[in-house]
């Protein structure tokens, strides 16, 4: 079976940004005198800020001790120094095989959407000069549901006119696979068999990816 669709997650699949995300994280727990790890971290990979708050929270038994404008606050104060992070980053950041994989799908007439939880994807694709291979761009901005629910992908499909099952998504995350899993679309995991046990296939990094396998 022929593909007519890639879609791709942003953090972790094309550009790492979660070292930015979790030095973000770490030094808002820090001021909570919470204890913040890199493997507290993996579990905020594919959720929204919100839940990511809620999560850092709830482990540490704070989830309601705060008003909702002190988390609202909260989270400002994370994205804010988050992208004092990101916006030093440039083409050099991206991931290994990334930029042939979209210079080689927008030869072949392949659609690119970009599916991604993060509000700040139009700003990280910008500093990396990858914005018009794209040729829709879905992001925290745009859905209502963070993955695992598949809304980010059925949106990104249905604006780029292609049917689910003919949409292959390159995720990172647990949340992201179960995502795509649940639009009825091909998943492909970055990252090692026991980390993406549901992936319909695992690749350690998109320079891995058999482009002639999936699309035409």
């Amino acid at each position: 079976m022929k593909y007519e669709c890639a879609i791709f997650d942003l953090d972790g699949v094309i550009v790492d940004t979660a070292k930015y995300h979790y030095f973000a994280w770490a030094a808002l727990a820090k001021k909570l005198n919470i204890n913040f790890t890199i493997k507290h971290n993996e579990l905020l990979k594919g959720i929204s800020r919100e839940e990511s708050l809620e999560v850092l929270l709830g482990y540490s038994g704070l989830i309601n001790k705060f008003t909702r404008e002190e988390k609202n606050q909260m989270m400002e104060e994370k994205n804010q120094l988050y992208l004092s992070y990101i916006e030093q980053i440039g083409r050099d950041e991206l991931l290994e095989g990334a930029l042939c994989l979209l210079e080689t799908l927008r030869n072949r007439g392949v659609k690119i959407v970009l599916g991604s939880a993060s509000k700040n994807a139009p700003l990280i694709m910008s500093k990396l000069g990858i914005e018009t291979y794209f040729d829709v761009i879905v992001d925290g901005n745009l859905v209502k549901t963070a993955k695992p629910d598949p809304e980010v992908f059925i949106f990104g499909a249905d604006k780029a006119l292609v049917p689910y099952e003919k949409c292959v998504v390159f995720e990172d995350s647990i949340a992201g696979i179960q995502a795509a899993l649940a639009s009825n679309m091909f998943a492909v995991g970055i990252g090692t068999k026991e980390d993406m046990p549901l992936a319909n296939e695992v690749i350690s990094n998109l320079s891995q990816f058999d482009v002639d396998r999936f699309f035409c």
